[in-house]
């Protein structure tokens, strides 16, 4: 009953020049009890090669290291950090970081800077959760002690409570 209604109105398009031969063809078979029945035994096989571990495959993991950036004059440097503070990956982090950056780059020695661009190359839900306070994600040793993470969870209270996060102007 149901193919034949679908039939009806794929030849009425057909008809009317809005739907051509090969779209009738796949709506025909994706609505087939044969098809679906396929679509599920594959999609079961694939659920169990997902969870079965094989002894011939390869699991490789690795983490791009940042680009070494020798001579870099500070100037720069505090541009580059600015525009990574405000370009992460998630909006949250953004709003974190480019408030942060706009308040304290400026004011920054050498080392500072360089702990900040560290701090930077870590992921974004990482530094998101560790400014945040999340248990999910404990702060890692090397950045317990930090600074610049620190001040970060300072400046992240005290917006929570007065305003408002919004990115700032350029």
């Amino acid at each position: 009953m149901q193919r034949t209604a679908i039939l009806r109105s794929l030849r009425a398009a057909r008809c009317r020049n809005i739907v051509n031969t090969a779209t009738i063809s796949r709506s025909l078979q994706t609505s087939s009890p044969a098809f679906l029945a396929r679509q599920q035994q594959q999609t079961q096989k694939q659920e169990k090669q997902d969870g079965e571990e094989d002894e011939n495959t390869v699991k490789i993991e690795f983490k791009l290291e940042p680009l070494p950036r020798i001579n870099e004059p500070i100037e720069n440097k505090r541009a580059r950090l600015l525009y990574q503070s405000r370009k992460r990956g998630i909006l949250e982090t953004d709003l974190i970081l480019s408030r942060f950056a706009a308040t304290y780059l400026k004011e920054f020695n050498e080392a500072e800077l360089e702990e900040y661009d560290k701090f930077l190359d870590e992921y974004d839900w990482d530094i998101y959760y560790w400014v945040t306070g999340n248990p999910s994600s404990p702060v890692p040793e090397k950045w317990q002690k930090s600074k610049i993470l620190e001040m970060v969870k300072a400046q992240v209270e005290a917006f929570s409570k007065t305003e408002a996060v919004r990115m700032p102007e350029l």
